[in-house]
């Protein structure tokens, strides 16, 4: 086997996050925030992943990938691996997690444990806050199907009129089908009454509300069963990418349309089987497509709500809460960024290396903000791919209207095709356009996911260019969760390579050769297989290469057989990837040379890295790309080279921690399986998100005169 299957190791990855929520030393909503992320993961998963795969099958169609693995016999490995994991993550939450909530004061009260006095208050609050907004809609047989939308909380309710018999009704009246979903205006985690002086606060779900007084939707009709259910539907609809002069109206159809288009995926609880069967039929859902969760679906949501919840509580059940919270992790301030002096001078000293989140992101948002209010910056250029949600507007939104608004040239290239984060997307680039920027909704049929800006300033009798590249999006709230890199950057070649991305990406223009960069679709792969076919050569048994990686997928075949062929030459490759991995290590004659590991953490690994060469004397690259056919040639990406020897000391020590991790860390077997690394006898652990926050804190620590300069002020012409 020369590779393994994609979705099936995307599964896999998902089984590191679950080993988190497992473990039962960490606090207690450390390992709800793990369930919650395994739950929002698998919806993208069906939604994206699984779709494809049916359309496929119903096609008869083969599916893209090195593996050859049938769209059906896909489809039941993954239901099956699907099961197995959900019923791990419904098991410790319903076995661990809840009674730990119960002893911190936090009990959840099933219907059947409510108290008279409890019933008597949720009967109350039903009828006076929930009834109300309860829509009951007809599933009938040969009418149109009412809207049941995609990841919505539905209740199904078999009726019967008064007077008939059990479920299915026997030889009474035939029975009837309604459904009711759970308002979204709602919270569905219901506090009780505190008891014991307000320091027990139980909880009741909004569902079982639903399903305990849904008779009252239904006058002269009985219920005879109900049901709990969720539907995932396929949301790998494309765009017409042809509607050139609408193709925000073009989007906003798809986004329409994933509400109702077809089902891959049905979650139900404990219920109803006449209710199940008939669902299942009316989505067209066989076997591989039912997943029966017992205990409460959608823990994504269902954690959401209770966070929500503790932090409205009364001061006891909020003092509570806090005590299963983990250690909140500081972002500590770059040091070169401490000083008032203007940023731009910073940055014309030398290269700065942000590294996120163990350092804020202050420093990009001041990049941004200085841009717009300097009178000397004449031009701003951007990329935007995830835009920071809430309700107030993005900084680096704001900084940008705020320049157009001054009258400055600003360039923005929003990629409105980015997944899930359309409509937001959508909204952002309305605002910038009437700000007055020139706002490019990204490239038919490529998705620009480069993360670049630009500045123009006027220094003098010269336009000077300085530049911001990074791993990660510029979104304030991943920021603070996605380990990610950012580089700025004041390299003359570095800086007029940027300014030919952007007119290559926003004008007509062929691929030029640019100097230091290397730009998908048209020379990244092309960079990465030469730099590791020359790793190849250079490689002898005296004197062996070395390939070092981070990225957050692994999938390319092309990539792949090049490092199985530097592997059989004798260079030692390591890997550390995040999630997808369809190489196969340690196989003799292929891969022996080959080590791959995976780090689950506080944070989210997201930097993409790579080295080339001895420590101390390699080639070292940061990118917003992973090694997936995706992303080197169906996007818009960026590899950009480390120059200077301090910034390179600076990534080396990033990857030198993550292949030293022994606590975090795990271990992809020839097989398939994973095993969680452990410090060997006598060795200390080490944890390699811990050791970066150190770093992050010791350097905060640092005198100002550390970079080796005086700060003198520099007049701006």
């Amino acid at each position: 086997m020369r590779f393994f299957n994609r979705e099936l190791s995307w599964i896999d990855f998902n089984g590191r996050v679950l080993a988190e929520a497992l473990r039962p030393e960490l606090p207690l909503l450390a390992r709800l925030s793990f369930l919650a992320i395994v739950s929002r993961n698998f919806d993208e998963f069906f939604m994206v992943r699984v779709g494809a795969a049916k359309r496929a099958l119903a096609a008869g169609d083969a599916l893209p990938g090195p593996d050859a693995l049938a769209p059906s016999g896909l489809l039941a490995r993954l239901a099956d691996n699907t099961r197995e994991l959900c019923a791990a993550q419904s098991a410790c939450f319903c076995g661990d997690l809840l009674p730990a909530f119960a002893a911190a004061g936090l009990p959840h009260r099933p219907p059947g444990a409510w108290t008279a006095g409890e019933r008597a208050f949720l009967e109350g609050f039903f009828r006076g806050r929930v009834l109300p907004l309860l829509s009951p809609l007809r599933l009938e047989e040969g009418a149109p199907p009412p809207a049941i939308r995609s990841l919505l909380l539905h209740t199904a309710f078999l009726l019967a009129e008064d007077g008939a018999e059990g479920e299915g009704t026997g030889g009474g009246a035939p029975s009837r089908i309604a459904l009711a979903a759970l308002p979204r205006v709602l919270d569905r985690v219901i506090p009780l009454p505190p008891e014991e002086g307000g320091a027990v606060l139980p909880w009741a779900l909004l569902e079982d509300l639903v399903r305990e007084w849904g008779r009252l939707l239904f006058p002269g009709f009985s219920v005879k069963g109900s049901l709990v259910f969720r539907v995932t539907r396929d949301a790998d609809v494309p765009v017409d990418e042809q509607r050139q002069r609408d193709f925000v109206a073009a989007l906003e159809e798809v986004l329409e349309e994933r509400g109702t288009s077809a089902a891959v995926r049905m979650e139900y609880g404990t219920g109803s089987d006449a209710l199940r069967q008939a669902l299942a039929a009316h989505f067209t859902l066989n076997d591989t497509g039912l997943f029966h969760v017992d205990g409460p679906l959608n823990l994504a949501g269902l954690s959401h709500s209770l966070l929500r919840t503790l932090n409205h509580a009364n001061p006891q059940a909020r003092a509570a809460a806090k005590t299963l919270s983990p250690r909140p992790w500081k972002a500590y301030p770059h040091p070169a960024f401490r000083d008032e002096e203007p940023l731009f001078d910073l940055i014309s000293k030398g290269d700065i290396l942000l590294k996120l989140p163990y350092q804020r992101f202050d420093p990009v948002l001041r990049f941004f903000r200085e841009a717009a209010r300097d009178p000397y910056v004449l031009c701003i250029k951007a990329t935007l791919y995830r835009i920071s949600s809430g309700a107030s507007v993005p900084g680096i939104v704001k900084a940008l209207e705020q320049a157009a608004l001054a009258g400055k040239h600003v360039l923005v290239v929003v990629e409105l095709k980015a997944r899930f984060d359309e409509e937001r997307n959508i909204s952002w680039a309305g605002r910038l356009e009437r700000a007055g920027a020139l706002v490019v909704y990204g490239i038919a049929g490529l998705k620009v996911h480069a993360k670049a800006a630009l500045v123009l300033r006027r220094e003098g009798e010269r336009v000077r260019r300085y530049a911001h590249l990074a791993t990660g999006n510029y979104n304030e709230a991943t920021a603070k969760l996605y380990a990610d890199l950012g580089l700025f950057t004041a390299d003359e070649d570095i800086a007029y390579d940027l300014g030919l991305f952007f007119n290559m990406i926003t004008g007509y223009s062929a691929a030029l050769p640019l100097r230091r960069l290397s730009l998908a679709p048209s020379t990244l792969k092309r960079r990465l297989l030469d730099l590791i076919e020359r790793e190849t050569a250079r490689s002898s048994p005296a004197s062996p290469g070395r390939i070092a990686v981070k990225v957050n997928a692994l999938a390319d075949p092309d990539v792949i057989e090049a490092l199985y062929r530097a592997s059989q030459a004798g260079v030692r490759v390591q890997l550390n990837v995040r999630g997808v991995c369809l190489l196969v290590p340690g196989v003799p004659g292929l891969s022996e040379n080959i080590s791959v590991v995976s780090i689950v953490g506080h944070y989210l690994e997201h930097a993409r890295i790579c080295a080339f060469g001895p420590p101390g004397a390699e080639a070292l690259y940061i990118s917003s790309a992973d090694w997936m056919p995706r992303n080197l040639e169906r996007r818009v990406e960026l590899l950009i080279p480390i120059l200077q020897d301090a910034v390179k000391a600076q990534v080396r020590m990033i990857l030198d921690a993550c292949f030293a991790d022994n606590s975090q860390a795990w271990r992809l077997l020839p097989s398939g399986a994973w095993e969680r690394l452990a410090p060997r006898p006598g060795e200390a652990p080490f944890r390699a998100q811990e050791h970066l926050l150190a770093a992050a804190a010791k350097d905060a620590e640092r005198p100002l005169a550390a970079r080796g300069e005086f700060v003198v002020r520099r007049a701006s012409s």
